[in-house]
């Protein structure tokens, strides 16, 4: 088996996910010591399984120095978590002020303290590589009539933190090369999910996608994967589309 992540310690929020769980097996199918960290537990084959909330600045300080005492390193960060309030989705006129900056806070105002406590490690090994999961929604503007037929929208909040998700993650880049610290971000495109998605919005997705289809969850976790690798020591500060070609149009 060919494991180009071998012993490195990654730790990896949003671990119950749907891309979180995928992304898991094949970290580990690659030789990676991985931290999952998820609000709640299930059986997987992470090194260490942690409940600690990224959301709480407190429980990031927690999970960083659980991990340090487990491994005494960190070579990687996914930042796949998913946090957001229970009227996620209301339409923009309807936003509540509260709503939309509690769904900041918790989003984007997480990542960046989750990045900046884990780069003051990974400064004194002088490496590390971290993975920010933005979307094709923080690159191109929301494509509506995808919701028409069962009053569905997509939330306003999404696009304003995944586009900032994207930048920030090339100013870290920027900021942090000269400590052998690289920072990507994953953009994946719509991902099935037959459960919680209207047939309508599955059907009219698929048939403006170049490819016809929605993503896979297995699809995006190689992506992750590479980033965190070796393989990519020369990429830093790129945004890595995984979107069947929806941006490309």
């Amino acid at each position: 088996m060919y494991e180009r992540l071998k012993d490195k310690v990654i730790i990896l929020t949003g671990a119950g996910g749907l891309i979180g769980r995928e992304s898991l097996q094949h970290l580990v199918k690659n030789g990676a010591k991985v931290v999952a960290v998820d609000v709640k537990s299930f059986d997987c084959e992470a090194a260490l399984f942690l409940t600690n909330d990224v959301t709480k600045t407190p429980e990031i300080n927690q999970l960083l120095t659980t991990v340090l005492e487990n491994f005494g390193r960190i070579d990687g960060l996914v930042n796949l978590a998913y946090p957001r309030t229970a009227d996620w989705g209301t339409k923009f006129e309807d936003i509540p002020y509260d709503s939309w900056a509690k769904n900041v806070d918790m989003q984007l105002n997480s990542v960046f303290y989750i990045c900046q406590k884990t780069i003051e490690i990974m400064k004194k090994q002088n490496s590390g590589s971290i993975v920010n999961i933005a979307s094709i929604y923080g690159v191109v503007g929301n494509d509506f009539t995808l919701y028409e037929e069962y009053g569905g929208t997509s939330p306003a909040a999404y696009s304003a933190i995944k586009g900032g998700v994207i930048n920030f993650s090339r100013y870290l880049a920027s900021y942090n090369g000269k400590y052998n610290i690289r920072v990507n971000c994953v953009s994946p495109g719509g991902i099935l999910d037959e459960k919680n998605q209207n047939p309508s919005f599955i059907k009219k997705y698929s048939e403006k996608s170049p490819m016809k289809r929605l993503g896979n969850p297995e699809e995006i976790a190689p992506a992750i994967s590479f980033l965190l690798s070796d393989d990519a020591s020369f990429i830093t500060g790129h945004n890595l589309m995984v979107d069947g070609g929806w941006t490309a149009i």
